[in-house]
């Protein structure tokens, strides 16, 4: 796996902790250099020869733009992961046009956004790697603007297989049900909540990091050089119930 990343360039988002940050650590040991987008100062890494840190909102559009135009001026990447996502779990009668802001503006638009101006930088057989969600294939409850929001990740990863393919650069997205990252645990940190989920999924646990991080790197590398426009299922079994 290490000659797959040794020498390249990624791009990252939300990149200071949970997934993005073990994609940049793990991106980082194989010998990648990697450009790491989060809303945090992300001080930890900028010692880090290997490691670009960008601080910036990306809820921002016109910010997010203006800033990635000018990092990448004069940068090629071999890949982007495009990490960076909130949710908002509330009853569906609930849910404000706040909250759906929130959630789509960093969920969809934040995405297309970063995507389209990061793509024209991506070299031939480049890759592109979303991170979607189970929710955006199946439902649950009180998840109904994380349910559209990765259903829509999904729909443009699917677009854009299709669009980039002439150029050689495959997109596709991993769907975890839970993660137990900072977000996961806010989330399903209720026992009874998380049994109700853990009781529909035959392996009757959530994901560990690293079994969300590998798919990643799988879809980034040469392994899966034939493989675009899939949404894998990272779930334990759920599917098959």
């Amino acid at each position: 796996m290490e000659q797959d990343f040794k020498g390249k360039t990624y791009v990252v988002t939300g990149a200071g902790r949970g997934i993005g940050r073990e994609v940049l650590e793990r991106l980082v040991s194989y010998g990648a250099k990697v450009y790491a987008l989060d809303v945090s100062p992300m001080d930890n890494l900028k010692s880090n020869p290997s490691v670009v840190t960008v601080s910036l909102d990306l809820s921002n559009w016109s910010e997010t733009r203006q800033t990635l135009t000018e990092v990448f001026k004069n940068v090629n990447v071999d890949g982007l992961v495009n990490n960076a996502g909130i949710t908002i779990c509330k009853p569906f009668e609930e849910l404000t046009e706040e909250d759906y802001d929130k959630v789509m503006n960093i969920n969809v638009k934040a995405l297309f956004n970063v995507t389209q101006v990061v793509s024209p930088k991506i070299k031939n057989g480049g890759s592109i790697v979303n991170l979607s969600s189970l929710a955006g294939l199946r439902a649950f409850p009180e998840h109904a603007l994380y349910h559209i929001s990765k259903a829509g990740v999904d729909a443009l990863t699917r677009s854009l297989a299709l669009e980039f393919g002439p150029r050689n650069i495959r997109v596709n997205s991993v769907n975890p049900t839970a993660c137990m990252t900072e977000m996961g645990r806010a989330v399903w940190s209720d026992k009874a909540k998380a049994e109700g989920l853990w009781s529909r999924i035959p392996l009757y646990r959530f994901a560990e990091l690293r079994e969300v991080v590998d798919p990643i790197l799988f879809f980034l590398g040469s392994p899966s050089s034939f493989i675009s426009g899939h949404s894998l299922p990272i779930e334990g079994g759920f599917s098959a119930c």
